[in-house]
């Protein structure tokens, strides 16, 4: 088959962000399928491409998966209006590929939601099945965060995302939360749920490189890592408070890094210096292997939102999936899906929104029990493989695609 990957934000492992559609994208050439991604230059992504842009587009081979990537630069950091414009942009030159390609198939991959367009006009104007994997719920995600507001957006929006559902040949959720607002739309039998997952290769090569911890993480420390974006939905600014409340509860060996780029991070690092709170520690994003070695080195994943209900299970995070590759036990600060599989695995601690000080005192007990972190963590480890591997997760997706060849 002959299939068409459309993911604006598209990365290969040497990047520093999700690699879904990479690790999709190559169990689909292993099964001897034709695949072409076409991407936009993600400035936490790396596509594997370093040829010069030609008219703004470069193409080749990446692991067996040919890469179309246009120059249309994307950051956390654009305004929503920027952002807006090189969503457009992108779905445009995307429409152009399918007349290039005529693939058999076309794949869409949110966010943003204007990535179905060229999957509505394969299907429409050029008679092409097209699959639609949903990230996130839009609009309702944007609109609970108060992004967006105008009424005339919110209600275009609606529109293309119902339409986009009803004409998608088959829907992929990367969560139960998700599917269910689909299934408002369409058959219950259009809908499948294949989450996000654990790159347990990453964790288990042979061969790894070792990314160090920063200076101010000294030999005994109890480190607490967050790795990912630094955006108004990541609610990192939650770090603050408990910061200061692990500084007057007197828990100095207790460190929170933050690993990541994004809108709010410079902000809140000048916060950070302001109230000298010496155990907030910031990174820059890095590779995804390097990413891994720091968790390696760490003792627990922080899992942080803003506080919106729309969030609970409507969304699939990478970084809770990586952290669970390593084996590392998780504290979650928001309600939903992931609040009550930790419990239900035993792999961490769980506390409510907006509560520092409870937050620091989980912290602190879990640095003083070694015996229970170590169970969070074995049981974290089991999770990911056997619930959560992506290879059978890969699997999963492949079935679903091959139907249509």
């Amino acid at each position: 088959m002959n299939l068409v990957y459309f993911h604006q934000h598209f990365s290969t492992p040497s990047g520093g962000t999700g690699t879904r559609s990479y690790e999709f994208a190559k169990k689909l050439v292993e099964r001897g399928h034709q695949v072409t991604i076409v991407c936009g230059s993600f400035d936490v992504g790396n596509t594997g491409l370093s040829s010069q842009f030609s008219d703004g587009r470069r193409q080749g081979s990446v692991d067996g998966i040919n890469v179309v990537e246009y120059e249309l630069h994307y950051s956390n950091k654009l305004s929503f209006l920027q952002r807006a414009k090189q969503f457009l942009k992108f779905s445009i030159k995307c429409c152009k590929e399918v007349n290039r390609i005529k693939p058999d198939l076309v794949f869409c991959t949110s966010t943003p939601l204007t990535i179905s367009l060229p999957g509505i006009y394969a299907k429409l104007f050029k008679r092409i099945p097209f699959v639609f994997e949903v990230r996130d719920l839009w609009p309702e995600l944007p609109k609970a965060m108060g992004v967006i507001t105008n009424p005339v957006i919110l209600t275009l929006m609606k529109v293309l995302e119902v339409v986009s559902y009803k004409l998608a040949n088959h829907v992929v959720a990367l969560s139960e939360g998700m599917a269910k607002g689909v299934k408002e739309y369409v058959s219950e039998d259009k809908v499948s749920v294949i989450s996000n997952g654990c790159d347990l290769y990453l964790a288990e090569r042979p061969e790894k490189e070792t990314f160090p911890l920063p200076a101010e993480v000294k030999q005994g420390d109890f480190v607490a890592i967050y790795g990912g974006t630094i955006g108004l939905a990541n609610g990192v600014d939650a770090l603050l408070g408990v910061a200061k409340a692990l500084e007057d509860k007197g828990a100095a060996r207790i460190k929170l890094l933050v690993v990541g780029n994004g809108m709010l991070k410079p902000s809140i690092e000048s916060e950070a210096q302001k109230q000298n709170l010496k155990n907030l520690i910031f990174l820059d994003n890095c590779p995804k292997t390097a990413l891994f070695s720091l968790y390696e080195q760490c003792d627990v994943g922080l899992m942080l939102l803003k506080d919106i209900p729309a969030f609970y299970d409507g969304t699939s995070p990478n970084k809770f999936f990586d952290y669970i590759s390593i084996g590392l036990p998780v504290i979650c600060n928001y309600s939903g899906w992931v609040n009550r599989l930790i419990g239900e695995a035993n792999i961490g601690q769980v506390v409510p929104a907006g509560e520092s000080e409870l937050f620091a005192d989980k912290l602190i007990e879990m640095s003083e029990n070694s015996d229970r972190l170590t169970l969070n963590s074995v049981n974290a480890k089991k999770l990911a493989e056997n619930s959560f591997s992506r290879e059978s997760l890969s699997s999963e997706f492949v079935k679903i695609i091959e139907e249509f060849s």
